[in-house]
């Protein structure tokens, strides 16, 4: 069986995944937002103006995972059933890790909704935020763990 990603002139297509067999796929993305200690003792507070910035970027998150397929030209709409996203303050630092985690039972990854999934959520703590702090970076969006399909277990290694 052959998947091929592009057409006779040469042009990208959805890679073919009818041909593969359904099979639980679990995929681990993070992503990495930088404040100022301040603006995040204030969100651990609940003080921001804007209200729960972790709840909204929880909400956000899980909307995203939903949406990629609207989102990624070429990635495949799947019924996603398992979101978690969860968050890990470093008030030293200012630091806040977010992780996502997609499962589903499918013909490909969630690796992409997984990844879609952090950054939105990333990005919707810098909306949420923005107005107090100028300087947030949003940094290191990867691919933590995959599993399920024919390529079996990812996991990245520390660095």
């Amino acid at each position: 069986m052959t998947f091929n990603h592009f057409d006779d002139q040469g042009q990208a297509i959805m890679v073919d995944v009818s041909g593969k067999q359904k099979t639980l796929r679990t995929a681990v993305a993070q992503a990495r937002v930088l404040l100022k200690p301040e603006t995040l003792a204030a969100i651990l507070e609940g003080s921001m103006t804007k209200g729960d910035v972790l709840g909204v970027a929880r909400l956000a998150g899980i909307a995203a995972a939903k949406k990629t397929s609207d989102l990624i030209p070429l990635s495949h709409p799947l019924a996603i059933h398992h979101v978690a996203i969860a968050f890990q303050a470093d008030q030293k630092s200012g630091e806040i890790r977010i992780e996502a985690t997609v499962r589903a039972f499918e013909r490909t990854g969630v690796e992409m909704e997984a990844m879609t999934s952090a950054s939105v959520a990333a990005l919707t703590v810098y909306d949420m935020c923005k107005g107090t702090d100028k300087s947030i970076v949003i940094g290191e969006i990867s691919l933590l763990y995959k599993e399920g399909g024919k390529s079996g277990v990812y996991r990245r290694e520390e660095s």
